[in-house]
């Protein structure tokens, strides 16, 4: 194992690249960052070529930035950030196709939602009250719709929870029916999983997969 967190073989193991992530998880809950990849050394190394080992899709949430919370470096991860992992057809899809396709090291993609978001928090005041929300913001409500009902059917009382964990499982279904992405998953061996962050304990947890 290298330390850009895959094999270095052509076709890295994605349950290895998870592995790697959820280590450097750890070691951010734990306050004992290594902070791997993050030296001039590093830069000078990508400047001409990277061979990434994840596709992090997450919040753009400035309190869940994807390479701290997985104590990562330069190089080591393509990240799409939308709020609350919105995803489009165009756009969104496509940029998080683009590793995986291009990049035999990116056998994995990482869906991250997070405690509390206030994308979501937002999507519920805007769907519930009728009122649209400001601007392009709309299209993040509409896109938020199906995690919402689908939240309103779960069992419990807090809706933004039920929801951040639907929006994960409904992404990480959706990328698996995208076409491309489900070549690569069949002979590829791409793995797509999702994960819920805890704001103030700082673990992801696997929730989809």
């Amino acid at each position: 194992m290298t330390e850009s967190g895959h094999t270095g073989s052509p076709l890295a193991d994605p349950r290895e690249a998870l592995k790697v992530l959820m280590e450097g998880n750890q070691r951010w809950v734990r306050g004992e960052l290594e902070h791997p990849h993050q030296s001039v050394e590093r830069r000078l190394e990508v400047a001409g070529h990277q061979d990434p080992f994840a596709v992090v899709f997450s919040c753009i949430d400035s309190r869940v930035p994807p390479e701290i919370v997985f104590d990562r470096g330069i190089g080591d991860l393509f990240v799409n950030r939308t709020g609350a992992q919105a995803l489009d057809e165009l756009v969104v899809l496509g940029s998080i196709e683009f590793g995986p396709n291009g990049y035999e090291s990116a056998r994995l993609i990482f869906v991250l939602g997070h405690e509390g978001c206030g994308a979501i928090t937002a999507a519920i005041a805007a769907i519930e009250s009728g009122i649209p929300a400001p601007g392009h913001i709309q299209a993040v409500v509409d896109a938020l719709k199906p995690a919402y009902e689908a939240a309103v059917e779960m069992p419990g009382p807090d809706l933004v929870e039920k929801m951040v964990r639907a929006q994960v499982r409904l992404t990480v279904d959706r990328l698996k029916a995208d076409p491309l992405i489900a070549e690569l998953i069949k002979d590829h061996g791409l793995l797509v999983v999702g994960g819920r962050y805890g704001l103030e304990t700082g673990v992801v947890e696997i929730i989809a997969g």
